[in-house]
């Protein structure tokens, strides 16, 4: 078994808040993070793969059909758009790194399958100190 990793980048904004809750208690629990005009992070994304290599090409997969399905199915949706708004796989859902980071998974967990590897690990970093982690 071995594992591979690609890593591609996005920038996005979003809101963290609870629509039940007031400006005061939004702001009490999320901080900055829930003014109402938003913000933004340049994220990195790291999607590691697993399986075994195939030897008529000495890959696991290629990387570049790997950087493909990141980008067809996550960075033409999210980069420089409001996550909260207007990302079709996060609606309804608290736009935390957390839940992104499950909803990429989600997202491209298939088309991955679909050609030979399995999805290992989503990691996000949303800023250089404060990254996610998520392994299905």
């Amino acid at each position: 078994m071995i594992y591979i990793s690609r890593k591609e980048r996005f920038n996005a904004a979003h809101r963290l808040f609870h629509p039940d809750f007031s400006d005061e208690k939004n702001l009490e629990v999320f901080g900055k993070c829930s003014n109402p005009n938003w913000h933004g992070h340049n994220y990195e994304l790291f999607v590691t793969v697993k399986g075994n290599i195939k030897p008529e090409t000495g890959f696991l997969i290629n990387l570049k059909d790997l950087s493909k399905i990141i980008n067809e199915y996550i960075i033409n949706k999210v980069d420089h758009k409001n996550i909260n708004i207007e990302v079709d796989f996060m609606q309804g859902k608290m736009a935390s790194t957390e839940n992104l980071a499950k909803a990429i998974w989600d997202e491209i967990k298939l088309p991955i399958n679909e050609l030979g590897a399995e999805l290992h690990c989503i990691k996000l970093h949303e800023t250089e100190n404060n990254f996610v982690e998520y392994f299905g």
